[in-house]
């Protein structure tokens, strides 16, 4: 929501310890959002089917029609029959300060969830991305993941605030990936008390996103790798490019390609979603994005994406 004036001048500074107030907002945008179906929505555009698993209110129902029709299998996410489903309500101000709200709802019971259920029901799973989620969730669909030897990506995301390293360690030793940015790189190392180095022994492969200077993947005793940005037409929103990041680096993973070009096809859906208010909003139209790929990456790398996107 858009409030046109200033929250500062409705904060009278000898009552903060009563405050009662009430905007009038001129605008109001409701969007499609949640890590995990932005990823899968993400997925689904480049034609990979990957399977939604969470925990959704009976409000659901429009949500999952959405996802189903772009290509999410959303008949893993578990209904809850009392909560509503998580959401964020936001009002920003003239002078773009925020205020706003977190309902984790539903949320709070996809720790009932088991994966073997979804992977009885797909025929076995590839990998399991573990993102912010329920916390106690997190934790079980990692120790299950491991006791069942399913690979998983680690990706903490908006939750490594609350976490403290004893969880982070959990959640992370063994996982065939671990997605952080450059600050949560430094988080997870201050927090679990482990350098880069010890990190990339306890992991598979670390790949770390850069904002406006790309991608970095490490994996203990090879070379570095680095990716740079396709040049932006428009920077109109940032959120969710995380999200868009993960989707096409998994959906280049699914394709079979090598880490570099994983992380180009990342990197060029990322800029699309940038290009776009909101997360879920933007359109794949496969000649404008080899067009776009082409020129950020080269023609050998456009030939090899260009199969799969056919």
């Amino acid at each position: 929501m858009t409030f046109p004036g200033r929250f500062a001048d409705q904060l009278v500074a000898d009552q903060l310890h009563t405050v009662s107030l009430s905007f009038l907002v001129d605008q109001l945008d409701v969007r499609r959002g949640g890590v995990a179906p932005n990823i899968c929505f993400g997925m689904g555009q480049l034609g990979i089917q990957p399977v939604l698993v969470g925990s959704a209110g009976t409000d659901f129902e429009e949500y999952r029609a959405w996802l189903d029709r772009h290509g999410v299998d959303t008949r893993s996410v578990r209904i809850s029959e009392v909560l509503h489903t998580a959401r964020f309500v936001c009002t920003t101000d003239a002078d773009h300060n925020q205020i706003g709200s977190f309902y984790a709802g539903a949320m709070s019971e996809a720790r009932l969830i088991e994966l073997q259920t979804v992977a009885e029901r797909v025929g076995g799973l590839d990998l399991v991305l573990i993102g912010a989620d329920d916390p106690e969730a997190m934790i079980r669909h990692t120790e299950e993941c491991r006791t069942r030897g399913i690979p998983f990506a680690a990706d903490f995301s908006q939750q490594i605030a609350r976490m403290d390293g004893e969880n982070i360690r959990l959640l992370m030793e063994g996982a065939t990936y671990l997605f952080n940015n450059e600050y949560e790189a430094g988080l997870i190392e201050s927090k679990t008390g482990w350098t880069a180095e010890e990190i990339l022994t306890k992991v598979g492969t670390r790949v770390t996103t850069l904002g406006s200077n790309g991608v970095r993947i490490e994996r203990a005793g090879r070379p570095d790798i680095e990716v740079g940005v396709p040049e932006e037409k428009t920077k109109a929103d940032p959120t969710g490019v995380g999200d868009a990041f993960r989707a096409g680096f998994l959906a280049g993973l699914a394709w079979g390609v090598d880490l570099e070009r994983a992380a180009q096809i990342g990197c060029m859906l990322a800029t699309l979603v940038i290009e776009t208010v909101g997360t879920q909003e933007y359109e794949l139209h496969r000649s404008h994005f080899m067009d776009r790929f082409t020129k950020a990456y080269g023609h050998e790398a456009a030939a090899e994406v260009q199969q799969y996107l056919a």
